[in-house]
């Protein structure tokens, strides 16, 4: 178990300096998010307090996704994921480890952004606890899909396209920029099987406003994706290295 966790550190570690600690993958998180949220502000500023939960969500999803979609296919590619395996590293403590990376980063980044966009809510009961727990388990669930994205295609940039493909229509339909409650019945129904919807959800119970449905909710069904996520991607890693 101590072995276990000390390879889990320091894939950590190494992904941290040689991924996410580098300005492409920093301003991939932070700048997107930022520019969407820019332009709706532009449009109408009054009505900012609204956009920060949409904001912080883009934010968890882009900064999660955006590399580690890439990062796992790339290590597939060129054999060191295989060289950690002969370690010896389980292949749990592998998964864990790549998961675990790109959460911290999300969570850097997610706080950065925190820390500019919660001082502008002046007068917002802002739950710290509401706060914490749809962070962590937001990053938790964004890691596993970026997981899931980078070991179901073979190419890097095979990775990149359903990576897209699947945050893109996330942007617009769970809430982010249009509460869903205002969308056509269809759109509306389809929000509800996103997860991106519960996070944005669980961010506006942590900043006062009413969410759509309780936090435990969010919670509870964030994790339940998370699972969904975690588990295939395990299992398309598994058969890569049969």
């Amino acid at each position: 178990m101590r072995d276990e966790l000390r390879i889990i550190y320091y894939i950590i570690r190494k992904d941290m300096r040689a991924y996410y600690l580098k300005p492409p993958a920093i301003s991939w998180g932070i700048l997107f998010p930022a520019v969407m949220s820019l332009s709706f502000y532009l449009r109408n500023p009054s009505a900012f307090a609204d956009l920060v939960p949409g904001l912080l969500a883009l934010t968890v999803l882009f900064s999660t996704t955006a590399m580690e979609a890439v990062v796992i296919n790339f290590e597939l590619r060129i054999g060191s994921l295989e060289r950690l395996l002969l370690a010896p590293a389980s292949l749990a403590s592998v998964v864990l480890g790549k998961i675990l990376g790109a959460s911290l980063f999300g969570l850097i980044i997610t706080g950065l952004v925190a820390l500019v966009t919660l001082p502008a809510l002046p007068g917002a009961a802002i739950s710290p606890t509401a706060l914490f727990f749809t962070t962590i388990i937001s990053l938790i669930t964004f890691s596993s899909l970026g997981a899931l994205v980078s070991v179901a295609v073979k190419e890097v940039f095979e990775a990149q396209t359903l990576g897209n493909f699947l945050r893109f229509p996330m942007m617009f339909l769970c809430g982010v920029f249009i509460p869903v409650s205002t969308m056509p019945a269809g759109l509306r129904h389809l929000a509800y099987f996103l997860p991106l919807t519960y996070t944005v959800d669980g961010f506006h119970h942590a900043l006062g406003s009413a969410g759509a449905m309780p936090l435990a909710v969010d919670i509870l069904l964030l994790g339940g994706f998370a699972l969904l996520f975690l588990v295939p991607a395990t299992g398309f890693l598994r058969r890569r290295f049969a």
